[in-house]
């Protein structure tokens, strides 16, 4: 079982892409299948947010306090940094509302889950980043209604039905957290309680190529007439990614951290929470049907993002002493 785990998240890219391409192309060739796709979103996703949720250490909450050069950091960058570069990239999009609500809903909320394994492939602080997760889902879980009032402007939170909202939230969010936390408590006491967590976690890519599959199946039908509006996000997420690469490096300098703390800070930057947000965005009115898939192309443009970012931020932040090798 663990030799497979190892596999799959090595091989985790290439095995999201088929995803992707799988649940595309079963949506198109097979229409009949978009709504059964579609009921299956929520128990997909509800298991993915858990094992996703089941990988953050609660534990170490107070460990991520004392490190608080990095957790300056990083809170800093995307909760005071990024909202800004958000703001600005937003405008590409503004005059379309279901495309600047899928934006903002993505690019405000960084990723707690994948972007461990990129930071260790990046040769990142991961252990600090891993530490630093609670704090940063807490965080924008508070303050994303804040920003999307801001952003987005009163009249769409106003315009929001809050019931399926919050529901979504308590289903997808609350319970998977609060399931996870409890999983963590038994697993640190008994055996079996260790092995569910190991089974478990060691799904967590399937789970995660099910669920991109099931999402791309079940919305891929009704985008054809709005493709072009679409692909005006992309942009968006290419330049989003270009622009916070720098900021990082810098946020990583200012706040006095080695390479690998530096690392982490980048790459958390960049990474979005795009499968963590998206049961809200499904709770969405019906005249946002479209936004879950711009929420989903943000995931296919940060894979491909991260590939070249697992080579090219090693080169970017070096340890300090060492002469770049031309």
């Amino acid at each position: 079982m663990r030799a497979g785990a190892d596999w799959t998240e090595r091989h985790q890219v290439p095995l999201y892409l088929a995803a992707l391409l799988a649940g595309a192309t079963i949506g198109l060739l097979l229409p009949g299948a978009a709504r059964p796709a579609e009921l299956a979103i929520t128990p997909v996703l509800g298991l993915l947010l858990y094992a996703t949720f089941l990988a953050v250490p609660f534990a170490k909450i107070g460990q991520a306090l004392r490190d608080w050069r990095f957790l300056a950091s990083v809170m800093a960058l995307n909760f005071v940094l990024a909202p800004v570069v958000v703001f600005g990239l937003s405008r590409i999009v503004a005059h379309d509302q279901v495309l600047l609500v899928g934006v903002l809903f993505v690019l405000l909320t960084p990723c707690v889950d994948y972007v461990i394994v990129f930071t260790g492939l990046a040769g990142g602080a991961k252990e600090r980043l891993l530490a630093a997760s609670p704090l940063l889902m807490l965080a924008q879980m508070l303050l994303l209604p804040l920003y999307l009032r801001v952003l987005a402007g009163a009249e769409f939170v106003r315009a929001v039905d809050l019931a399926p909202f919050i529901e979504a939230f308590l289903l997808l969010i609350a319970l998977p957290l609060a399931a996870a936390g409890l999983t963590q408590m038994v697993a640190a006491r008994t055996r079996i309680g260790a092995i569910v967590q190991r089974a478990v976690l060691g799904a967590t890519v399937p789970l995660m190529m099910l669920t991109l599959a099931v999402v791309v199946a079940s919305q891929i039908g009704g985008v054809g007439r709005q493709i072009g509006g679409l692909l005006l996000a992309v942009p968006v997420y290419v330049l989003f990614a270009a622009v916070m690469i720098p900021i990082g490096v810098l946020a990583g300098r200012a706040g006095g951290l080695d390479a690998p703390g530096t690392r982490a800070v980048v790459l958390s930057g960049v990474t979005r929470n795009s499968l963590v947000v998206l049961p809200l965005v499904l709770a969405l009115p019906a005249a946002f049907d479209l936004a879950p898939l711009v929420v989903v192309t943000q995931t296919l443009v940060e894979l491909a993002i991260m590939v070249v970012l697992v080579r090219l931020v090693p080169r970017l932040v070096r340890p300090r002493g060492r002469i770049p090798v031309a």
